[in-house]
């Protein structure tokens, strides 16, 4: 994905924020107390909050909160839904916070949307020493049998690179972390992955599809023709066609730590 696709796709989630905050899932609790566990204090930033499913987490864990996100649409949203958080506008490549103000740097679903050569040495400014840099990716359990035949129904634009355990491994494992040189340091990544899930009705999954990326930014008519092709597997299986069901997903974390 080059750098203008990469910018259309990262800036379609504000029309969608309102479905965003009532259909996406949050993340495993047990995932972010891991990302954050090394780090030296609680002063924790969600960046790329969107509209603040990682940041309730982090308060429901005791840290010390702030949100950074550039949508206005999505900050709204986070504001509304957690009216004590600091919350600010801003992005990866502009974060507005003193340097070393934070002991965690956390991603929900947001660095690979990053441009880690100018945001690297931006998220490296505001961690203090031995402080914490990772990414989380809620991805789908595709070791399950009807859940590995919706990623085939779904498309890519649905279900694409870092949506399933095995793609998020290969994609992560490539993925341009702060460099190791320079005045602030990072250590080798660490990749982990912990079992998450998230009730949800056929109807309901259709809706957290949509709020992908490639979905968003799909013409009306193929997004219809993949809602519905999704719509008549999910009626197909007994799994899922009839009142919920829990979609069986892991949250996946990628953690580096600056020296």
């Amino acid at each position: 994905m080059d750098q203008d696709e990469r910018r259309l796709h990262s800036s379609s989630f504000g029309a969608a924020a309102v479905a965003y905050a009532e259909h996406r899932p949050n993340y495993a609790q047990t995932a972010v107390s891991w990302a954050i566990e090394p780090a030296p204090g609680t002063r924790v930033l969600d960046l790329g909050a969107g509209t603040g499913k990682l940041t309730g987490t982090l308060v429901a864990l005791g840290t010390e909160a702030v949100a950074v996100e550039p949508d206005p649409a999505m900050l709204a949203e986070l504001r509304r839904a957690l009216p004590g958080v600091r919350a600010l506008a801003g992005s990866a490549e502009e974060i507005p916070l003193p340097d070393a103000s934070v002991d965690v740097v956390l991603a929900g679903n947001a660095m690979h949307w990053f441009d880690m050569a100018v945001a690297g040495p931006e998220i490296a400014r505001v961690l203090a020493p031995g402080g914490i840099l990772a990414g989380l990716w809620n991805v789908m359990d595709d070791q399950v049998d009807w859940v590995a035949g919706l990623a085939r129904v779904s498309g890519s634009a649905a279900i694409g690179p870092r949506d399933t355990p095995a793609s998020w491994r290969a994609e992560t494992a490539r993925m341009h972390l702060p460099p190791a040189g320079g005045p602030a340091r990072f250590g080798s990544p660490e990749q982990q992955v912990f079992a998450h899930g998230q009730r949800r009705t056929a109807d309901s999954l259709v809706a957290t599809l949509a709020t992908r990326a490639g979905m968003l930014v799909m013409p009306e008519q193929e997004r219809e023709a993949a809602r519905a092709r999704i719509r008549a597997y999910l009626g197909s299986r007994p799994e899922t066609a009839h009142g919920e069901f829990t979609l069986p997903m892991q949250t996946a974390v990628l953690r580096v730590r600056r020296s």
